[in-house]
């Protein structure tokens, strides 16, 4: 053999390693670029970046990219996490020209930190392994020395390790994901949203059959819960539904013999039963179904008072992408009309033909009615406001 047939045969195997890698591992090229020109947006509405360089990535790949994920909002400062890096950082906007002055260290060296709150003088963070909560007495954005509390340091590791925490009436949340993609899980806490008292204590399913709940929220005048999840994978482009659930106490929502609208995943149970097992006590269906691989994450209900008034009471929720659909999907942020449920694109444009911008996490709605936007992918935070 030629050197240069030889030459040959290793270029076209890593052509086909390179076509092997965006099928099957969901690898895309990640193109770095200060423009939004590409993000689309209803007519009014603008984009610009809160911060940047918090860490990025040049690939996109299945699963959390390096940058930022889940935000708080505390006294007009903005907090959020990045797991890749093991710390929170602090932006603020000192002299309010809506863009971050500088990231801050808030508390690092930490073990995939995920979801933030803050509730009765404390910091709330959830690692992968541990739930943990700091004080900020002296307000310097930099957690206090000698102040971290372990409130539990027994989390199941492994699988999806994003872990979202929120405080509501007393009471602390904490959402931890399967570890698989379909199977039957030896620890109740995976696929299930927990609930505890504030420091830890008495903790408790309260609600499971969630393959990968990242995003919940209360609603801001019922007090409901409603949360993201993404769907297995491996049922085909457009199976099962990526969901959106109005999550109640003691219910089950399916994972992994039940998906969407009661549906039974007979492609997991191969079990026979006299009805549909999707039909029983305490099964829930999905509230809202989505594009299958959309991977929905961070969701935020708008109440604020800048946006036009159909915007009102909408739902806002950020699809990180798909990785294993041949037709990419997500990529982009949608509102949901909760009267009618109605799907809508609102932020499109970070998916240019197989080239990735940027990927949505988070979403929460800042006090001047603007909304805050997390990109793990392009390591960047955005604010979406509106000019009347």
């Amino acid at each position: 053999m030629s050197k240069r047939t030889a030459w040959v045969f290793v270029a076209i195997f890593a052509i086909a390693v390179i076509a092997a890698a965006f099928i099957f591992l969901g690898l895309r090229p990640s193109v770095k670029s200060g423009s939004l020109d590409n993000i689309n947006l209803p007519q009014g509405f603008r984009i610009d970046v809160f911060a940047g360089d918090l860490d990025g990535s040049a690939v996109s790949y299945p699963g959390p990219n390096p940058g930022p994920r889940m935000m708080l909002l505390k006294d007009n400062i903005l907090f959020v996490s990045v797991p890749n890096r093991g710390k929170v950082v602090a932006l603020p906007d000192r002299n309010r020209d809506k863009k971050a002055d500088e990231a801050i260290t808030f508390i690092d060296k930490l073990n995939n930190p995920h979801g933030i709150d803050f509730y009765n003088g404390w910091f709330y963070i959830a690692e992968e392994n541990r739930v943990i909560r700091v004080k900020d007495d002296n307000n310097d954005l930099i957690a206090d020395n000698g102040t971290l509390e372990i409130l539990i340091d027994n989390l199941p590791t492994g699988g999806h390790f994003t872990r979202t925490v929120k405080l509501h009436n007393d009471s602390m949340y904490l959402s931890i994901g399967s570890s698989c993609n379909v199977c039957i899980e030896q620890d109740e806490r995976r696929a299930a949203i927990t609930k505890c008292t504030p420091d830890g204590k008495e903790c408790s399913v309260f609600a499971k059959g969630m393959r990968n709940a990242v995003g919940f929220v209360f609603h801001p005048v019922t007090g409901k819960m409603y949360a993201t999840d993404n769907g297995r994978d491996w049922l085909g482009d457009d199976l099962p539904p990526d969901e959106i659930n109005l999550v109640e106490e003691g219910r089950n929502y399916g994972w992994p013999i039940c998906y969407g609208k009661n549906i039974h995943d007979t492609d997991f149970d191969k079990n026979v039963y006299v009805r549909n097992p999707c039909m029983e006590p305490f099964e829930t269906q999905s509230l809202i179904d989505l594009q299958a691989h959309s991977a929905p994450l961070g969701l935020a209900f708008y109440y604020g008072g800048s946006f036009p008034q159909e915007y009102r009471g909408d739902l806002f929720v950020a699809f990180h992408g798909s990785w294993n659909r041949k037709v990419p999907t997500g990529y982009k942020i949608v509102s949901i009309n909760m009267s009618d449920f109605t799907v809508k694109d609102f932020a499109t444009g970070w998916l240019q033909g197989t080239n990735v911008l940027g990927r949505p996490v988070d979403i929460i709605a800042a006090d001047d009615g603007s909304l805050f936007v997390s990109d793990d992918n392009a390591g960047k935070i955005y604010r979406i406001s509106y000019q009347s």
